[in-house]
């Protein structure tokens, strides 16, 4: 056992922190499965080894079919989705993982650190930080978990400060634009105050031109009647003077 110890450890100092291959694990607690799903993990690793992701994908998947070794299947299938940048995908599976009763303290760890990654990599900091404090609990000396804890809580606080300039920066074009709008609301009622004042001026200069010509003031009915009794006066005038043209022509003597 001391040779498969030591073959485990090499091998999780090649890959990223927990990527490691369980194939001489499996040999060992698992006789009866290792030609079903631990051949297929073991493909699954020389892929990824050269940096073959897809590949080792397709092996980790159709190792999980066998349904023998959930919680390696799951957990190097996150690893592949993680080296491939598809984070959500990775922490899915690691939560899967990690959901498994028989897995072992050390995998365990593993397992909650590479979820913190993953959740790093996503900008869910706030989330990371607990994930690498769950790997914390099961292995305190372990510097890495440590030092990407004391990152994420760093990068946590950029996002706080980010977001909080961001909404001051919000709240300030906020009032920006409510002065705006006040202002415009402003001028329209004092053009509207105006325009009343205008309005109540002129009501205010014809009331008293009328009331110094209230002669001149008639309506238009009234004007009308006016006209015609003009008209009817004239034309009796005329008549008249008509007359009194005649009559004159009758008496004039000849010379």
């Amino acid at each position: 056992m001391k040779n498969l110890s030591k073959t485990i450890v090499l091998l999780r100092n090649i890959f990223p922190k927990g990527v490691f291959t369980f194939m001489l694990f499996l040999i060992a607690h698992h006789p009866s499965t290792a030609q079903s799903s631990g051949k297929l993990i073991k493909e699954g690793n020389k892929q990824y080894q050269q940096k073959k992701y897809t590949e080792a994908e397709v092996d980790y998947r159709k190792s999980l079919e066998k349904k023998d070794n959930p919680f390696i299947g799951n957990y190097n299938l996150g690893n592949t989705y993680y080296q491939q940048g598809k984070y959500e995908e990775a922490k899915q599976q690691y939560e899967i993982a990690g959901g498994i009763k028989s897995t072992s303290k050390e995998n365990l760890e593993s397992n909650y650190h590479n979820l913190g990654n993953a959740l790093l990599k996503n900008k869910k900091y706030e989330e990371s930080i607990q994930a690498y404090k769950e790997a914390l609990k099961l292995n305190p000396t372990d510097n890495d978990t440590r030092y990407n804890l004391a990152y994420a809580k760093s990068m946590l606080q950029q996002q706080q400060q980010q977001q909080k300039n961001d909404k001051n920066k919000d709240k300030d074009q906020q009032n920006k634009d409510q002065q705006q709008k006040d202002d415009k609301q402003k001028q329209e009622e004092q053009k509207k105050e105006q325009q009343q004042q205008k309005n109540e001026q002129a009501k205010q200069d014809e009331k008293k031109q009328a009331q110094q010509n209230p002669k001149d003031k008639i309506s238009k009915e009234d004007a009308e009647k006016i006209l015609q009794a003009l008209n009817n006066e004239e034309k009796k005038t005329q008549k008249k003077l008509s007359v009194k043209e005649q009559t004159r022509v009758a008496i004039e003597k000849e010379w």
